[in-house]
């Protein structure tokens, strides 16, 4: 921003007025006084013209100019550049509860849910720096991958990694919600959120879902639930004898009315995600929701002009005071 010149206390700039006031007094009180000058004078009947006669308006100039600088410098001024920065007001911690069963390696969605599941949510974190993300799986149990953390690396480093076969197989609804629940519980930020993925229905843990949605809606945490899978039938890669795989057609089974019901517990929402696109667009969605408030911060940087002016006025003087001293000395 360019800088621009303002006063501190503008008032005194009435002062000014004063100068040529003063000016027309002084002449006017003035102008019936005779000097008389003592010479002599051989051959001429004119005065002569002499430096002090040529500067005589001087010392009239340096004290109008002085105090001038001095009403200025009581006038205070000063730059000041004004400057701009958007900052967050509020972050939002988000847990990402991911469900790693054996069923998310349907390959409905490319190249199969898991996958697509760890690069949209991966995508999602990117896109919200200003944000805390946590990371848990489950599938027959439940375990914190990644504590919330500011450091978005380490989350989506952790979600690269993450595979099947860390826990038993199962789909414990409940159990991953729970944990989720559980690392954000403690949490400051005005806005707490749980996103929740699931492709099956709830048959293990010993947590029920609907109860720990209601242990998230008591600590204000609201829960996104995320439905994985497409309508009826979706291709399935089953080992078979031999080390070799067969791609096979399994029915998809998502527990709906479950899913929707603890979004609702917690003033959520949920979404069904039938393919990679409204997978995406429901991560979209959500980050719409979902935003961190910003506010733009302006402050300004101020260059105090002032001194320059003092120091003017006091240099003026100076040469005044030199200047009356020196003519004083040659005159008298």
């Amino acid at each position: 921003m360019m800088d621009q010149i303002e006063f501190v206390n503008p008032g005194f700039l009435w002062l000014l007025l004063a100068i040529p006031l003063g000016l027309v007094a002084g002449w006017y009180l003035g102008k019936d006084r005779k000097v008389i000058l003592n010479y002599n004078l051989v051959s001429s009947n004119k005065v002569p013209k002499t430096w002090r006669s040529r500067l005589h308006f001087l010392p009239v100039v340096l004290r109008s100019v002085a105090w001038a600088a001095l009403i200025f410098a009581l006038a205070r001024p000063r730059t000041s550049t004004m400057n701009q920065k958007t900052m967050s007001t509020a972050g939002i911690d988000v847990v990402i509860a991911l469900d790693v069963s054996t069923s998310m390696k349907a390959m409905d969605f490319k190249p199969n849910r898991l996958e697509a599941s760890k690069r949209v949510a991966s995508e999602f974190i990117s896109g919200r720096p200003q944000d805390r993300f946590g990371l848990v799986l489950y599938a027959g149990e439940s375990f914190t991958q990644t504590p919330l953390t500011s450091d978005h690396r380490i989350v989506q480093s952790a979600m690269s990694e993450v595979d099947f076969g860390r826990v038993n197989d199962g789909t414990a609804i409940g159990m991953g919600l729970a944990t989720a629940v559980n690392r954000l519980k403690d949490s400051e930020a005005k806005s707490k959120v749980v996103i929740l993925m699931s492709d099956g229905v709830n048959n293990s843990g010993f947590i029920d879902p609907k109860t720990a949605a209601d242990l998230a809606s008591e600590y204000g945490i609201r829960v996104y639930t995320i439905g994985v899978g497409t309508q009826g039938q979706a291709p399935y890669p089953r080992l078979m004898p031999g080390g070799r795989t067969q791609v096979m057609s399994i029915d998809v089974q998502i527990d709906e009315p479950l899913l929707k019901e603890v979004s609702s517990r917690t003033n959520g929402r949920y979404f069904r995600a039938t393919d990679d696109q409204k997978l995406s667009e429901i991560y979209a969605e959500i980050d719409q929701m979902e935003r961190t408030k910003l506010t733009d911060l302006t402050y300004y940087q101020y260059t105090e002009l002032f001194y320059g002016f003092l120091g003017l006025a006091m240099a003026l003087v100076l040469l005044q005071e030199v200047w009356d001293k020196q003519i004083a000395k040659r005159w008298m």
